[in-house]
């Protein structure tokens, strides 16, 4: 389609190339690593690789939903519109609005590490003063949301750089720490499959909810689908590739801390950063000083890639109008929804500031990460079955499509609804009410609009289905009609993926 008659983002503008370097910066696996592997070992202990196995596999069902839903709507709101369009409206809804808190409470979670893993470059006491993490991440931040706001290809350039530097770090220094082996433990078997060590379906689950968040990100590649070349196949195949390469980079790591570096001293709040240690182990000196680096590096990156996702849901949110419309311009240089950018830096900021009143980097982040598992648990979840009920008719006409339509995302939305639930049980309540809170004030902005008419909730809209024969011959080509109709006035069936 047309730039115009997308509503003012620029097209072609990323290859598929970008969309891979995207997806790896959107989970950001040093950030990742860093930030979050001590609430992972406080929940999983030495089996914390398994969780990430566990929660990998259900993923990669999501992922695959992503690319199927891409390639029937592009649409910068990807699962806000293919759930909406998919399932119901008021559940679109629900799913951009889940996406939208989640970045928003991130904003706070990725920056405070940026600060605080810059300063320990230079100093350990300003690096624990939460004051001073604050203003150095929110310089970080700024700084990223002027490059979000000159468009996607001054974006994709700077990724191609912090990305490109942060996985060669982590693959030569995992690697290294593999081979050098460690004196804290042993490597079993057992931490790849956790069997009999979660401490039950409780401690499964808890520790899955944080795996899930390691993940997280790579979905950026179906808010840019409308900026993006051969968008049916670079936005979904992009993120399939992220989430395999993310994986493979998470448990090296993981399994290498796990040999070098001790239980008490991973959960001890005073000693010195994860990868700061596993780095000089490697490379005594030095190594701790690289591996921060990669960790700013993918702090600053996964910043850049989560304001893209928010704000371009923000941006096709108000395009529909359900949500003031003003959130649906476009700069008219850049083209890029400014307006969002603007509303999100703000609120941000805001958020910056309050999140002192918590305590500790280590304590806002383990309350940070707990409610954002819960919010993205719900949108993945949605793709999941979007997937499903979009494809309905064609999920049994092949074994690819009973796996790739069916059975793999359905099976993904399934745990990622598991996960809610447990977890809702058993959080603590001021997790409960960051994660939740937010998700309810969603239901302020929905009531209004759908009363007052919005077309996004208006009944008999077109509804999203793969049979549809404009979006078959589109999706599949001609040749893969079936003889009940062909062109794109026909009304064929397509018979295989």
């Amino acid at each position: 389609m047309s730039v115009e008659s997308r509503g003012g983002l620029r097209a072609n503008v990323l290859s598929g190339f970008d969309t891979v370097i995207m997806a790896l910066a959107g989970s950001a696996p040093a950030y990742s690593l860093a930030s979050t592997t001590a609430v992972l070992v406080g929940a999983a202990g030495l089996v914390s690789p398994a969780a990430l196995l566990w929660c990998a596999i259900p993923m990669l069902g999501i992922a695959w939903a992503f690319n199927y839903l891409g390639r029937l709507d592009v649409n910068a709101g990807a699962s806000y519109s293919w759930v909406g369009r998919a399932l119901h409206p008021a559940l679109g809804f629900l799913s951009g609005w889940s996406l939208v808190v989640s970045a928003t409470i991130f904003m706070v979670a990725g920056s405070l590490p940026a600060g605080q893993y810059t300063l320990s470059l230079f100093s350990d006491s300003a690096a624990n003063n939460t004051w001073a993490c604050i203003a150095v991440g929110s310089v970080a931040f700024l700084v990223m949301a002027l490059l979000v706001l000159l468009g996607a290809r001054i974006t994709a350039h700077a990724q191609w750089i912090m990305t490109g530097i942060e996985v060669a770090i982590l693959v030569v220094f995992g690697i290294a720490a593999l081979v050098h082996g460690g004196s804290a433990a042993t490597f079993s078997w057992s931490w790849l499959w956790g069997f009999g060590h979660f401490g039950g379906v409780k401690g499964f689950a808890g520790a899955a909810l944080i795996a899930a968040f390691y993940f997280w990100g790579w979905d950026v590649t179906a808010n840019l689908s409308e900026e993006t070349s051969n968008s049916k196949k670079n936005s979904g195949l992009g993120g399939l590739v992220g989430v395999i390469a993310v994986f493979a980079l998470f448990e090296i790591v993981t399994i290498a801390v796990n040999m070098i570096i001790s239980q008490k001293e991973i959960l001890d709040e005073n000693s010195a950063p994860l990868l700061t240690t596993l780095g000089n182990v490697v490379w005594p000196g030095a190594g701790g000083k690289i591996l921060v680096i990669a960790v700013v590096l993918s702090t600053v990156a996964t910043l850049e890639t989560t304001l893209i996702q928010v704000t371009r849901s923000l941006f096709a949110m108000g395009r529909d109008k359900t949500i003031p419309a003003a959130f649906g311009k476009s700069h008219a240089r850049w083209q890029t929804p400014w307006v969002a950018i603007l509303v999100v830096v703000v609120v941000s900021l805001g958020l910056f500031v309050a999140s002192n009143s918590l305590g500790s980097v280590t304590k806002i982040m383990g309350y940070a990460v707990a409610a954002i598992g819960l919010q993205i648990s719900i949108y993945y979840a949605l793709a999941g079955l979007a997937v499903v009920v979009a494809y309905r008719k064609l999920v049994l006409k092949s074994v690819s499509n009973a796996v790739f339509v069916g059975l793999w995302p359905l099976a993904g939305a399934v745990f990622m609804g598991f996960l809610f639930v447990e977890n809702c049980m058993t959080l603590d309540l001021t997790t409960i009410l960051i994660g939740l809170g937010a998700l309810a004030l969603g239901l302020i902005p929905m009531a209004y609009y759908w009363a007052n008419g919005s077309d996004y909730y208006r009944p008999g809209a077109v509804r999203l289905d793969a049979t549809a024969a404009d979006e078959v011959d589109a999706l599949y080509g001609q040749s893969t009609l079936t003889a009940s109709g062909t062109g794109s006035s026909g009304s064929g069936l397509a018979t295989d993926i």
